[in-house]
């Protein structure tokens, strides 16, 4: 299971929201390719960037941002935020972004996330953001009456590289993921699954790895690594030990 630190650029700085409120920013760095060149040291094999403005205002606005942490690390950068046609998608894979995330649009033009799946296999995501069990959209502003399992199922066929499953209610709170709904979504599809929302401690990671075998392949932690609350290299040091006991145990 890969641990994936979430990089959220807002204003051109590195931020953490609480349940996704644009009011509600904390500000962790003034450079966001700084931090994410903190976690590739530190041992992660995959981050996550997200133009918090792009969300809001429905188009990118942190480009130069963004490929300034393209051009610093080298480990691959899944990208969402404002992310509405294909031009936007080719416009970032061309300057390295290794996976694109479709959040809104994927509610609102489903037709766009097949398409881009079949210009670009492999490299995009289907983000599914719930409240309540329901997909939210536009930044988190507006509850659909959809729900989370629902929308996996449409995608079901169309060769996506993941779906990242947010519980809204447990994002940037520190209050653990939930386990139950993302366990639901991962046993509804045979896509595979990014946890995120919630993540506090390395007791919440121990939590969460019964659920590889049910096709949860990451979780995405933001808030819990800028605090301090989660050491990336302890939660890493697990993982292969686990992966390591797993090995052992197969025949």
């Amino acid at each position: 299971m890969l641990i994936i630190p979430a990089v959220d650029i807002k204003g051109g700085r590195c931020v953490r929201l609480f349940q996704g409120r644009e009011d509600s920013e904390t500000v962790f760095s003034d450079d966001p390719s700084a931090m994410a060149l903190r976690w590739e040291e530190e041992g992660a094999e995959l981050l996550h960037v997200i133009d918090l403005d792009g969300a809001f205002r429905k188009g990118p606005q942190n480009v130069e941002a963004i490929r300034k942490i393209i051009d610093k690390v080298r480990i691959p950068v899944q990208l969402g935020g404002g992310i509405r046609n294909i031009d936007t998608i080719r416009m970032y894979l061309d300057i390295g972004v290794s996976r694109v995330i479709l959040g809104t649009e994927a509610l609102r033009s489903p037709d766009l996330v097949y398409e881009a799946s079949r210009l670009f296999p492999g490299q995009i995501i289907v983000a599914i953001d719930a409240r309540d069990g329901y997909v939210a959209v536009e930044g988190w502003t507006e509850t659909s009456v959809v729900s989370s399992v629902d929308l996996a199922r449409h995608f079901e066929n169309c060769g996506l590289a993941a779906i990242n499953f947010t519980d809204i209610h447990r994002d940037g709170m520190q209050t653990g993921p939930n386990i139950s709904q993302t366990e639901r979504l991962a046993r509804s599809v045979s896509i595979p699954i990014i946890a995120s929302g919630g993540v506090s401690n390395i007791d919440d990671i121990k939590q969460l790895l019964p659920l590889r075998s049910s096709g949860v392949v990451g979780v995405i932690t933001g808030r819990a690594l800028y605090a301090g609350t989660l050491d990336l290299k302890a939660c890493l040091k697990i993982i292969n030990s686990a992966a390591d006991a797993g090995e052992a145990a197969s025949p």
